[in-house]
């Protein structure tokens, strides 16, 4: 036996029937599902970036840092040992080798720097990123999403839109001038008025040109070490726009005041606080009054990164489930090769796929929406729709996972119960279930032509699976006058979401992929409480030798 492995002969017993660790694999080449939707939507370019990426994600040296990262969590600095103000927040060495992994590698900026496919191939590095550790993507989202609301000022856009694009991970607490990259926060909601951001009280006083004095409370600021903070304010004219950088122009720490950290019960490596503006500098980003108009291209960004953090979560649970499930052995057998267990398993991998088919269906749009009308009136439904379905199924998925490791799952040795805590962040963030239900009903409302790129796509499956037919005339139904309203909201977007993950399987998986789909999740007759209740004619064993980590 070699002296660098534990040992496994013991005085009482030996070790076996153990699976070897989920460590030193290749996550994109992996992962069959995600490779082939990058390459359908035009990644294909990006394939030797990504499997680079991939290998370093699933590193052993990576899962270490994640586990580091979320045992030693950030600590707040208020003050020096004289009594100086600091509002700083110390970080294990872990968090940064983790920051550095993804933000060097283009998490955040190369979806506004490569030619074509950008954010298909950033909905790759996010889904890969959070397998790695999913409490380090937060200030990577708000980094790349942050690009949309800048632009609506050129001056503002120019100064820094490159920093952001710049792919390096820059963690000293100086001036943004004088960094090689930045990270850009938000600070929006109050403890008043949570996702109504329009009972907000913090005020922004004229300072001259674009300046202003801001003065007010955030309840949640995620990511309070950014270099910037885009945030709400009142002006004289309404609801405003702020971006407010740490430093003042003269080189001056800026009045942001970092009230506590919040004690989370997951996303434990990612810093999240309340802060203070106390006078804050700041600069006014678009319209005076039209703060939230300004903001809500961001919002799309993040809700999309949304959409992908569930979907990595619900990658790495399965990956989990399916690696200890194929090596550990009872009764004679493989629990994988054990029917019930079988069952479960087929039924997970469904669930993981339909939400990768989607998630790069719908980043896809992003990429196209600028030259393509009818994809830029798909991104705005289809956004809301696919964050609050896949961001509201990844519990109860990594929950079932977990329960396939049994005992096993539920030490904190292991992985799942981190991932299990985790599993509930994205559907809470840039909006809960009930927020993103009503905005379906806004954006359908207000940007019918939304309604009708998506329903085009769901159309233009018809006759490829009685299923997915009856499927799309009782949402059609569901469409006719008196139907729609607020208490149908959540049953109209679990509906559009089934019929989107359905066409975006039936265009970038195998056909088995498909029919399993529809069997599993349209049909009126099999509306199962729980994974596991497996429709015959399922193809068991192709979805889950495609699902197996390679």
């Amino acid at each position: 036996m070699s002296p660098y492995k534990p040992l496994a002969e013991l005085e009482t017993h030996s070790v076996e029937n153990q699976p070897n660790p989920f460590e030193d694999h290749n996550l994109y080449l992996g992962d069959t599902a995600l490779s082939e939707a990058v390459r359908f939507h035009g990644g294909a370019s990006h394939t030797d970036d990504l499997a680079t990426f991939g290998a370093r994600c699933g590193a052993a040296e990576t899962i270490e840092w994640s586990r580091q990262a979320n045992e030693n969590p950030p600590k707040l600095k208020s003050f020096d040992r004289f009594g100086h103000r600091l509002d700083e927040v110390d970080f294990h060495p872990a968090y940064h080798s983790l920051m550095a992994l993804g933000l060097d590698s283009g998490v955040s900026g190369s979806a506004w720097t490569v030619p074509a496919a950008g954010h298909v191939r950033h909905a790759a590095m996010m889904i890969l990123m959070n397998q790695a550790d999913p409490g380090v993507t937060c200030p990577m989202s708000m980094t790349y999403a942050c690009v949309p609301a800048l632009r609506a000022d050129p001056a503002l856009a120019a100064d820094w839109e490159p920093r952001v694009a710049a792919q390096s991970y820059d963690p000293r607490f100086i001036p943004a001038p004088d960094k090689t990259g930045v990270t850009i926060g938000m600070a929006m909601t109050e403890k008043q008025g949570g996702s109504d951001v329009r009972a907000n009280t913090t005020r922004a006083a004229p300072l001259g040109g674009d300046a202003y004095s801001l003065t007010g409370h955030k309840w949640f600021c995620s990511a309070p070490m950014s270099d910037a903070f885009l945030t709400l304010a009142y002006t004289d004219e309404g609801l405003t726009c702020f971006l407010v950088p740490r430093w003042r122009p003269d080189g001056t720490r800026n009045a942001i005041h970092v009230m506590r950290l919040k004690d989370k019960m997951g996303d434990k490596s990612n810093a999240s606080s309340e802060i203070e503006y106390h006078g804050a500098w700041a600069r006014r980003l678009g319209e005076p009054g039209r703060g939230v108009r300004t903001i809500i291209d961001m919002v799309q960004h993040t809700r999309l990164d949304c959409i992908l953090g569930s979907t990595g979560g619900m990658r790495a649970a399965l990956a989990q489930a399916l690696w200890h499930t194929s090596q550990r052995r009872v009764f004679q057998k493989t629990l994988a090769d054990q029917p019930a267990m079988k069952a479960v398993l087929t039924d997970l991998a469904l669930e993981s796929e339909a939400a990768t088919a989607i998630a790069l269906r719908v980043a896809a749009s992003f990429d196209r929406a600028g030259s393509d009308p009818r994809e830029a009136a798909f991104m705005r439904l289809a956004t809301p729709v696919a964050k609050y379905w896949v961001c509201k199924r990844q519990p109860g998925f990594v929950y079932e996972a977990l329960e396939c490791l049994g005992g096993a799952g539920y030490v904190e040795e292991g992985p799942m119960p981190r991932l299990y805590r985790q599993s509930p962040l994205n559907a809470i963030w840039e909006g809960s279930g009930n927020v993103i239900a009503l905005d379906i009903l806004r954006a359908i409302g207000r940007e019918p032509e939304s309604l009708e790129a998506v329903l085009h796509e769901v159309g233009s499956l018809r006759g490829a699976n009685s299923l997915y037919d009856r499927h799309a005339d009782a949402l059609n139904d569901q469409l006719s006058p008196g139907q729609l309203h607020e208490g149908t909201a959540r049953r109209l977007a679990q509906q559009l979401a089934l019929a989107l993950q359905g066409a975006a399987l039936h265009a970038s998986a195998p056909a088995y992929v498909f029919e399993g789909f529809c069997l599993q999740r349209l049909d009126p007759a099999r509306r199962g409480l729980a994974y596991g209740d497996v429709a015959d004619g399922v193809d068991q064993a192709a979805i889950l030798t495609r699902a197996m980590p390679g």
